[in-house]
Order: C-alpha cells, then sequence, then structure tokens
C-alpha cells in the first residue's frame, strides 16, 4: 500500500472512530490499527529486538488506554505508536530525535499538506481508463438521473422514497473530524526529518569518533589543556566537600533533628526540591566536563576519580532522600507526589549509574541521554499500565495513614475500595449521598467506542 493510500485510509478510520464520539476506546482503536499497518506494511524492516519490544509495548499502551483512558495511558500510547513508526522508518537515527521531530511537524504538516507533489503520485490518465470512467460510471448515472426524474412525477410514493427523510449529519463536526483525522494521519505517515537530523545524527553516537583529534581538543580557546585538566580538579575538589558537608547536615536535619508535624511536610518538599536540582547539576557538571578530551587523557586520571566520587556522593544523597521519603510516607501514607518522587529518584540513580559508565568506557554525552530515552519511556509505561490510585489507596488502609475521605475520592479507579472501607467506617464519611450512586459510575450517555473499560467491568455493590 502506498503511502497517499494509508493517510487516506487512516483518515476514513478516524472519521468512523471519532465521528460523535468522545474520547474513549476509540483511541485505543485507532493505536492498534496504526500498529497493525506499521507491522503488516513495514514487516520487511524489522530487523532489531527494539521493533519487536515496540510492537509489544504499542499493543499493550493501547489496552492500557482502552482500560483506564487517563493521560498516562494517553502519553504511552502516543509515544509508543510514534517510537515505533519512527524507529522503522529511520533505523539509523537516534530515538531522542523524536521529540524535537514531533513538534516540527506538528507545524510543517499545515503547510506540506499543500504541497501535493510531494506525497501524491503523479498518473497520468491512460484511455483505458476514461473508457472504464465513461463506461461505468459516467454513462449509467445520467440514465438513473433521467429516469428517476421522469419516475418521479409519475408517482409521489416514488419520489417520497428518495425524499421524504432527512439526514442526521452534523456537518460541522464531520469536517472537523476529518481535517483532524487527515491531519493526524498525515502527519504519521508522511512525517518530514530535516536533512540536518541526517547530518549530526552521528553527533548523539555513543562513542567517539577521531579519538586522537578530540583528545588534544581543549573546552576554552584561551585555556590550555594544564590548566584546564587542574581547574577541573580544584573544582570538582571543592564540589566534593561541599556536598559531603551538605550530605551531613541534610541527613541531621532529617534524622536527628525535631521538626513539628505541623511543618514535616514543607521541609521534607523544600529538601526533596533541592536534591532533585543538586542531581540535575551534579550530571551537568559530568557532561560538561567529559564530553570531549578528557575522557582519553592519560593525565587526567585525578579528575577521573574525583568525578567518579562526586557521583558516589550524590548516590548517597539519593538514598538518604530515598529513606527521607519513606518515613514521610510512613507518617502520612502514599500520593501521587511522593511515588513521583521515588520516580525520580530511581531516575537518578539510574542516570548516575550511566554518568559512571560514561567516564569508565569513555562514553559520548549522548550515550547517557540516548540511555535515559529510554528509561523515560520505560517510566511512563509503567505509569501507564499500573493502576497506582488503586495501590495508594489499599496502603493507606492497610496502614491506617491518609484515609480522609476528600483525598481518596480524589484518587483515580479506587471506587470499589473507597466505597467498601467507608461502609466499613460511615463515621469518617462527610457525605452520604455518596452510597446512593454506589461505587460503579455508568456511563448512560456515552457509546461504546466512548467508553472506558475501567468502569464497566466494575461490579454494582
Amino acid at each position: 500500500m502506498k503511502k497517499h493510500h494509508l493517510i487516506l485510509a487512516c483518515s476514513l478510520i478516524f472519521l468512523l472512530l471519532f465521528y460523535k464520539e468522545d474520547l474513549g476506546l476509540n483511541f485505543a482503536l485507532f493505536g492498534l490499527v496504526l500498529t497493525g499497518f506499521v507491522c503488516y506494511f513495514f514487516q520487511d524492516r524489522f530487523s532489531e529486538r527494539a521493533h519487536l519490544i515496540l510492537v509489544v509495548t504499542s499493543i499493550l499502551s493501547c489496552l492500557a488506554y482502552a482500560w483506564y483512558g487517563d493521560f498516562a495511558s494517553f502519553l504511552a500510547l502516543a509515544l509508543s505508536v510514534l517510537f515505533l513508526q519512527f524507529k522503522t522508518q529511520d533505523v539509523k537515527l537516534k530515538m531522542v530525535q523524536v521529540f524535537p521531530l514531533i513538534f516540527l511537524n506538528g507545524i510543517t504538516s499545515l503547510g506540506r499538506i499543500l504541497m501535493f507533489k510531494q506525497w501524491l503520485p503523479e498518473k497520468k490518465i491512460h484511455n483505458d481508463f476514461a473508457k472504464k470512467l465513461v463506461a461505468f460510471f459516467v454513462i449509467p448515472t445520467i440514465f438513473v438521473v433521467l429516469f428517476f426524474i421522469v419516475y418521479s412525477f409519475g408517482s409521489n410514493h416514488f419520489s417520497s422514497l428518495f425524499t421524504d427523510y432527512t439526514l442526521d449529519i452534523d456537518i460541522v463536526q464531520l469536517l472537523i473530524i476529518s481535517v483532524l483525522g487527515f491531519y493526524i494521519s498525515f502527519s504519521f505517515w508522511n512525517y518530514w526529518v530535516p536533512e540536518v537530523c541526517y547530518k549530526k545524527n552521528e553527533l548523539l553516537d555513543n562513542d567517539f569518533k577521531n579519538r586522537d583529534e578530540i583528545k588534544n581538543q581543549n573546552t576554552f580557546s584561551f585555556l590550555d589543556l594544564d590548566f584546564e585538566r587542574k581547574s577541573g580538579v580544584i573544582t570538582l575538589v571543592l564540589l566534593n566537600l561541599m556536598l559531603l558537608v551538605f550530605i551531613v547536615t541534610y541527613n541531621y536535619e532529617q534524622f536527628f533533628e525535631v521538626i513539628e508535624k505541623s511543618q514535616l511536610s514543607a521541609a521534607t518538599h523544600e529538601r526533596v526540591n533541592s536534591v532533585i536540582f543538586s542531581i540535575l547539576m551534579a550530571v551537568g557538571v559530568i557532561l560538561f566536563y567529559f564530553k570531549g578530551g578528557f575522557n582519553f587523557d592519560e593525565k587526567a586520571v585525578l579528575l577521573k576519580r574525583l568525578a567518579k566520587i562526586w557521583i558516589f556522593l550524590n548516590g548517597i544523597l539519593i538514598v538518604s532522600t530515598i529513606i527521607k521519603n519513606s518515613e514521610y510516607v510512613s507518617f502520612y501514607g502514599l500520593t501521587y507526589k511522593r511515588l513521583g518522587v521515588y520516580a525520580f529518584l530511581i531516575l537518578a540513580i539510574i542516570g548516575l549509574v550511566y554518568a559512571f559508565l560514561k567516564i569508565a568506557k569513555q562514553k559520548t554525552n549522548a550515550y547517557l541521554v540516548n540511555q535515559m530515552v529510554w528509561y523515560f519511556y520505560g517510566t511512563i509505561l509503567l505509569c501507564s499500565y499500573i493502576n497506582w490510585g488503586n495501590l495508594i489507596t489499599n496502603y493507606n488502609i492497610s496502614v491506617n495513614k491518609g484515609v480522609e475521605k476528600k483525598f481518596l475520592r480524589s484518587l483515580n479507579y479506587n471506587h470499589k475500595e473507597y466505597y467498601e472501607y467507608f461502609k466499613l467506617h460511615p463515621e469518617n464519611m462527610l457525605d452520604k449521598d455518596d452510597f446512593k450512586l454506589g461505587y460503579k459510575e455508568p456511563q448512560p450517555d456515552k457509546s461504546f467506542l466512548s467508553q472506558t473499560l475501567y468502569y464497566e467491568f466494575l461490579e454494582d455493590n
């Protein structure tokens, strides 16, 4: 199937799925259609294990969105299908380039749609085609219209068969959905990769090229390598000493200093925020000093050791923060934000590990970025597949922390656990009318394509 055929077919499917529908199962079905088309029409390009992994994650993400229909599953579905298409069509390009290309094509597609020669094939109409058009369509249509007019004058009932009804069509919505579907399909199947992406793609390689040239390159034109190396050593010595002092004071304030319970939340958030910025700047320091020559400089042994110590100390800081966040959870229970802190800190540990490997294996800065893109993607998938609201509810109920009605009601997809708990503890309910509805929230005004399966499979209480 040609590219323009895929665009038109997906546009029609999008119209059929979304016309007079809300966002629901239809988006999951459309994602499965795109995944199926990529697998069927471009299966000859599947040459890496990553292709199979992306096919599986795309299908699972579509199922997750069909079940939950939330933003996390929406993002997972979109990234999975886009990653699969990008990895299939441009195998050599690094995956990190998909993010600027999404933004770029979102804008340029508006103009490229009008460049018909770029995506529509140029075909000449042969005589056989003209004959078929006239014989099979034009002539029969003329005779049908003429005889319809004659028969209509002779029979009112015959005429009413074709005239006494109105089409229930929302022209405005039909037009909007058609345009949107065509725009999405065009951007997906006919996305544009600027030539500069191919030319600069080697800058995103994991390994250095021309090591001898890079080895003798200095960062600042006004400093030679010896001064720059000594500057790096002095900087990292000072940063390590300062970080060591910070770790001591940070842990003393966290675990030994008495803080009023009312101030614990604000103090914990403030310290976690400082750790987040500290980790981001720590990785930035590593990328700054080891972006080129110092990876291969035989005289930079001390600088590398100091950098590894710097990574290790930041790792201690992360572990301390994980312990403190866990203590905070034991006091107040789980929340989305506290789970998010765990997610970030785990990603930070992974980032520090790859920063260490980057120095040890003499890799480029892009090596760290390329690896973290996949871990970030994996985090999005994990967020979309697991019912975190239900997990938080069950945990908080089990430890009897954070079981306030308003908080539990704000969580997603915990309806059964929420109502079962407050049936046993009605004294904690502020609004007794909640029991009138039960924990199943029906969607009577939504058609099948607009529904979320989670609610459809809830049992009535």
